[in-house]
């Protein structure tokens, strides 16, 4: 009869994860650590690798680290997550408590960090959301997404030790030319309407009103939800925080948030979205209660949701690129990616060219 502990390594080949010496490494530096680990991919993420880590006790917690490849050279900075983590934590936004950092690459080929496991829910499709919230606490949890979004644009970033995260100023300059030299590093075909709308959002471009920190991807399959309970566990998937303009925050969350019969893709790739089984509150009354909460107007929200959507195009089309030279492990659906790209460019146009604007 194989022993537990001889069963648990028989399994433990895991892509991207050195058993025995990150194992070493954990019982070295994540306290109450009791061996051997199990460390098991959690899937749903296309950028830095995440794996849920169980001790000989049952404890669990949550690594992350970067693909097991070339990548964009600041995409993927481990020691700058757990930095923003390490900030946020107590305070009104809800997020992992960060536990250790490894820098030395010697261990497992890469940088990576340790948190603490949350329960809750990664809310992906209106089915999981009929499931998971039940119909008297939607709206409460949709108040509460708002709702923290709304804290973490009110935190004074100096306050956490974040003030030097990122320029303050300038952020939509500085995101239309990063996306933009991203996009041409990235893509994997040629693809008119981006530049197309890349010269409509430079020449539309609003004033910046204000400066916050950014998470840079709030949606609502970036948050750990207990449904039943009508709120957010913790807010996840911080590697593209900065500090800039909050309205991108609000007009990215608004690109995901579509109720019932909205067509327009969301960060799915589909006209679907978590909360297109209805019972959330709508957008304007998210925006409403954002304004009253930080006393900033969102009359140019179409110009915030149309950069989103271009940006977000380029985003995928990285993924897609990762995926196809193999960095991202197997699984990767790259027509589906390619056609995500495709529908948000247009999405894109249509809100960039909208009268609203200005």
């Amino acid at each position: 009869m194989v022993e537990d502990g001889e069963r648990q390594r028989a399994g433990a080949a895991v892509k991207g994860i050195r058993h025995d010496r990150v194992e070493a490494w954990y019982a070295a530096h994540v306290e109450g650590t009791r061996l051997p680990l199990r460390f098991t991919p959690i899937t749903g993420g296309h950028s830095n690798l995440t794996f849920l880590v169980e001790d000989a006790q049952g404890r669990r917690t949550v690594l992350r680290r970067p693909p097991t490849g070339a990548v964009l050279a600041t995409a993927h900075d481990m020691a700058r997550e757990h930095r923003i983590l390490a900030g946020l934590h107590g305070t009104a936004v809800p997020v992992p408590r960060p536990l250790a950092l490894c820098e030395d690459d010697d261990v497992n080929d890469a940088p990576f960090y340790v948190m603490e496991h949350i329960a809750g829910d990664v809310l992906v499709s209106p089915e999981q959301t009929e499931t998971c919230v039940p119909a008297a606490r939607r709206e409460a949890l949709g108040l509460h997404v708002i709702d923290v979004l709304a804290s973490l644009h009110r935190i004074d970033p100096d306050a956490v030790g974040l003030g030097d995260l990122g320029r303050r100023e300038a952020y939509l300059e500085r995101q239309l030319k990063r996306w933009r030299t991203q996009w041409e590093k990235s893509k994997t075909r040629e693809l008119p309407i981006m530049e197309e709308v890349h010269a409509v959002l430079e020449s539309r471009r609003p004033e910046q009103k204000a400066s916050a920190i950014v998470h840079g991807d709030y949606r609502i399959g970036n948050f750990l939800s207990q449904g039943r309970e009508g709120r957010i566990a913790a807010v996840l998937d911080w590697e593209l925080c900065t500090l800039g303009d909050p309205l991108a925050d609000l007009g990215y969350l608004m690109n995901d948030w579509n109720g019932p019969g909205d067509t327009r893709p969301t960060a799915s790739g589909t006209g679907e979205s978590a909360v297109s089984c209805g019972g959330f509150p709508s957008r304007e009354r998210l925006l409403a209660r954002y304004e009253e909460t930080t006393g900033l107007p969102t009359r140019d929200i179409d110009y915030y949701r149309a950069f989103q959507y271009w940006r977000l195009a380029a985003i995928v089309e990285g993924v897609l690129a990762r995926y196809q030279k193999g960095v991202m492990g197997e699984g990767g659906d790259t027509a589906r990616f390619r056609a995500q790209v495709d529908a948000l460019a247009l999405a894109a146009r249509d809100l960039a060219c909208s009268d609203a604007i200005g």
